[in-house]
């Protein structure tokens, strides 16, 4: 039994000769694609589009395309020379704009990159609505810390508090 990656190549084969009448498709294909839906899916998806690629016929091409094409390379070739400042921009532009064997545009992207995480780093930081300074560090001395045990123990301290606030109910 043929794999559907076997029948799939033979298909394709298969499928471009299809127009003779003596073509026959081989009976371990149809065997395959009497049992395999998608291998038969794709068959009759790559019959189709082999009629319509049939049917298409190319358009003819423009009758003063050639000849608008050697007016172009003329005035091209009479025009005046470049200045050395205008041909370096020039091939600056080109080499941005197609690209070289170097790479300038993953260069280009990876600058960019750069460029939007540092000034979103700085806009979160410096510039950003509503921004709250941070807040000052409050130190805490044995001093304080033992006046506030102080008056957590201080029972009559704190009756005192209690009937001060009961008496104006």
């Amino acid at each position: 039994m043929m794999s559907c990656k076997d029948i799939r190549e033979e298909m394709t084969a298969h499928v471009l000769k299809i127009g003779d009448e003596h073509d026959v498709v081989p009976a371990p294909m149809q065997r395959h694609l009497s049992s395999c839906e998608p291998c038969r899916s794709e068959a009759a998806a790559m019959s189709s589009l082999k009629q319509v690629l049939d049917e298409w016929s190319a358009p003819e091409p423009n009758a003063y395309f050639m000849t608008r094409f050697e007016a172009r390379l003329e005035d091209e070739r009479t025009a005046a020379p470049l200045g050395w400042l205008a041909r370096r921009w020039s091939d600056l532009r080109a080499r941005i704009v197609y690209g070289t064997r170097w790479g300038v545009q993953p260069v280009a992207a990876t600058a960019l990159s750069v460029l939007v995480m540092v000034g979103g780093g700085v806009y979160l930081t410096y510039v950003q609505p509503g921004h709250q300074p941070a807040p000052a560090v409050i130190t805490v001395t044995p001093a304080v810390i033992q006046d506030l045990q102080n008056l957590d123990t201080n029972a009559t301290a704190l009756d005192t508090l209690e009937s001060l606030s009961g008496s104006h109910d």
